[in-house]
């Protein structure tokens, strides 16, 4: 009988990445202190200190078996991308030498044209950089030594996720560490923004999903009649592994695990065949680069197990669809949460003041939060039982709500533990952390000493959302700096209480801590003029209004031209999204489904015939009426099929501006896909399953065992 082999998690974790540890015992002193100080600084890396990094970093990769080197990098696909380059260098006598050098390290040439620009770049200006990111360590999969990368164009411009991503982390750090220098806080140097992404899946039998065109070309089914059994029973979250789904899990664990990816919490979702990863936090940059490689290992990991991973937001029709959400935090230099409510009077004021400016800056900028979750798959999201809706609002708690309450109000605050404490200048109270219960349907809680912005769909890059709101939240800390510099010490506390007051007056309407699911949550929203951007192309005009652009700009994160291009990309993913799906199910419902309704109308049409001449024609009822059903059906389906036919290549042939061809798309062709299904998943649910060319929901759902 073969040795189970024993697995040592410490020496697995991070076995496949040049870490601090790496570096620390292989790189001569001098060039480790060199790269430390890049990371933490953000100053240049001199030539000769590359070289050696190469060096090094080479050599430690072929030991893992690395043949090639690529410059991995986030354009705004959404994705990553990757071009591999061997370490070989013939010589003349037809050996090779294995190089790789400090130019090769920090610097690589793709092709930018190839890539989305949204106009930044012409077809012709192809030249295009990716800059290596010390701060995201580098790492060994499949044979390839990856390295980070920054990607921008021949003229400088932003191509990529990342790029924006450190900016807005610097501004807020700057912005950060100007306010708790002038409250009191001197020794900190630098603040982090922290970052832990949850991260939901489906799978399902993967000989299944080969069969569903609409799940290989669109990643979500376009119809499908509704299992008999849900997740009404609510028997699916939480609840016991089914064994080749733990068998997957394991692996997917141990895969992340040597890539330095800290897989923390599995567990199976509300969904049937719903499942749930969940990371311990890291530093925003590395937490987005980490989620990247996490869906893209699921997918992988999957395929190996014979499943299939699915990301989409909303994969099937009528049951719960998947988030990621985001839990944020802000973390010093010297270790300290700077959203820990703390215990002593300092720590009191500084939780307040970073607590106070977030909700100014998600209240602020609410429209561009929304801006940054919104896609087409998430779209179908946002509202239903399982996310939150549209409009945006911040959950504190009971007590955390009657702290803001005293504060705005200038009274005395009273705790559970019926404790009076001055809201005053003098000190301000001691918050326990999570004294109060969760809110899942509110869309961005504050859950004891970080924040979790539930809206942000399962593919999407959590680089969107943060970039956001690192920016918003600088923007928060710079009025409030602006307000208090020229404080001296003695007055700080009273001068940051009344500032900290006309804040949370200003912008207390986006506190709500009610039931979001609620239709009268939506009216009162409405009231106090909160927005509520139900689509896409509803909230993308908001990404370059004037206000955006002043908020961008001011702390270097956009240019104009860099907001524009996103602005021009997003909607046309948007309705090419949309676009591809129109066509998707066409093909299904004119090759796949109409056939199998014509051969059990057929079927059933014989069997009445042969009833019929054995002079059993009453006995026919059952079949004339199904005959009756299906073929007013099929004349419907028909009728509706021709409708987004005709409106698909109205738009193809007429389409105008980018904003109003993804309104064509929301308001025409998704209403016209919506009826299309109604009569397909109607018909679906009476034709037997053999009819069907595909697999049903109920055989998805339920094919994991």
């Amino acid at each position: 009988m073969a040795e189970t082999k024993t697995i040592s998690i410490p020496e697995e974790y991070g076995s496949m990445v040049f870490n601090d540890t790496v570096m620390r015992d292989r790189l001569p002193k001098d060039i480790y202190k060199a790269v430390h100080k890049t990371i933490k600084n953000g100053t240049h890396l001199e030539l000769d200190v590359a070289n050696t990094v190469a060096a090094v970093m080479k050599e430690w990769a072929i030991e893992k078996g690395a043949t090639h080197f690529t410059h991995w990098f986030q354009p705004m696909t959404g994705l990553t991308a990757e071009k591999h380059d061997s370490f070989i260098s013939p010589n003349p006598d037809g050996t090779v030498l294995m190089e790789f050098s400090g130019k090769e390290l920090v610097k690589g040439e793709p092709d930018a044209s190839s890539f989305p620009s949204g106009g930044l770049r012409a077809t012709f200006e192809a030249r295009g950089y990716t800059a290596w990111d010390p701060s995201s360590p580098a790492f060994v999969k499949d044979g390839t030594l990856y390295i980070p990368t920054a990607f921008c164009s021949y003229g400088g411009e932003a191509l990529d996720k990342k790029t924006p991503l450190l900016r807005s982390m610097e501004a807020l750090s700057q912005e950060a560490v100007k306010v708790l220098h002038k409250i009191g806080n001197e020794e900190v140097s630098h603040v982090d923004t922290t970052v832990g992404s949850e991260q939901e899946y489906f799978l399902i039998d993967k000989d299944m999903y080969l069969k569903r065109k609409d799940l290989l070309m669109c990643g979500r089914t376009l119809f499908g009649a509704p299992a008999p059994k849900g997740q009404e029973m609510e028997d699916h979250y939480f609840g016991v592994l089914k064994p080749k789904v733990s068998e997957y899990m394991h692996d997917l664990d141990h895969e992340l695990w040597k890539l330095g990816v800290p897989a923390k919490t599995k567990h199976n979702e509300v969904a049937p065949s719903q499942h749930e990863l969940a990371p311990v936090f890291e530093t925003a940059n590395v937490a987005v680069d980490h989620n990247q490689l996490t869906m893209e290992v699921m997918k992988k990991v999957a395929d190996k197990h014979n499943y299939a991973c699915l990301l989409h937001e909303k994969p099937f029709e009528g049951i719960n669809g998947s988030g990621k959400h985001n839990n944020w935090s802000l973390v010093t230099d010297k270790g300290e949460n700077l959203l820990d409510p703390g215990k002593t009077p300092l720590e009191n004021m500084q939780f307040m003041v970073f607590l106070v400016a977030t909700i100014a800056a998600v209240d602020k900028y609410q429209d561009l939060m929304r801006v940054s979750v919104a896609t087409a798959g998430n779209d179908h999201r946002l509202g239903a039982n399982e996310a939150p809706p549209a409009v945006i609002s911040i959950f504190v708690g009971d007590e955390l709500a009657g702290v803001l309450k005293s504060l705005a109000e200038g009274t005395e605050f009273v705790g559970k533990g019926k404790t009076k404490m001055s809201i005053g200048a003098d000190v301000l109270p001691h918050i326990t952390k999570d004294t109060t219960d969760r809110n899942r349907t509110s869309p961005f809680a504050f859950t004891g000493n970080k924040f979790e912005f539930r809206m942000p769909g399962s593919s999407l890059s959590v680089a969107d959302p943060n970039i956001i709101l690192n920016t918003a939240v600088a923007e928060e800390l710079s009025e409030i700096y602006s307000k208090i510099e020229d404080t001296p010490a003695d007055e700080i506390q009273e001068k940051v209480y009344n500032v900290l007051k006309d804040m949370l007056e200003e912008h207390k309407r986006i506190l709500f801590n009610g039931n979001g699911y609620t239709d009268e949550w939506i009216e009162e929203a409405e009231k106090r003029g909160l927005d509520n951007l139900k689509s896409l192309p509803d909230a993308m005009p908001r990404l370059v209004s004037d206000k955006s652009v002043e908020l961008f700009t001011k702390f270097g994160v956009f240019t104009k031209e860099e907001l524009d291009s996103r602005y021009e990309i997003f909607l046309e993913n948007y309705s090419k999204t949309i676009h591809i799906e129109s066509l998707a199910m066409q093909e299904m419902v004119r090759k796949d489904f109409t056939q199998g309704l014509v051969n059990y109308s057929k079927d059933i049409a014989e069997t009445a015939s042969k009833k019929k001449e054995l002079g059993l024609s009453v006995a026919c009822k059952y079949e004339t009426a199904m005959l009756e059903k299906l073929d007013s059906l099929g004349g419907s389906i028909l009728e509706k099929i021709d409708k987004l036919h005709k409106d698909t290549v109205k738009i193809e042939q007429d389409g105008e501006g980018e904003l109003e061809t993804a309104r064509y798309y929301h308001d025409v062709i998704l209403e016209d896909m919506e009826e299309l299904r109604k009569d397909v998943d109607v018909a679906e649910g009476l034709i037997p399953d053999e009819y069907i060319p595909y697999p049903t929901y109920g055989e998805m759902l339920y094919s994991l065992r």
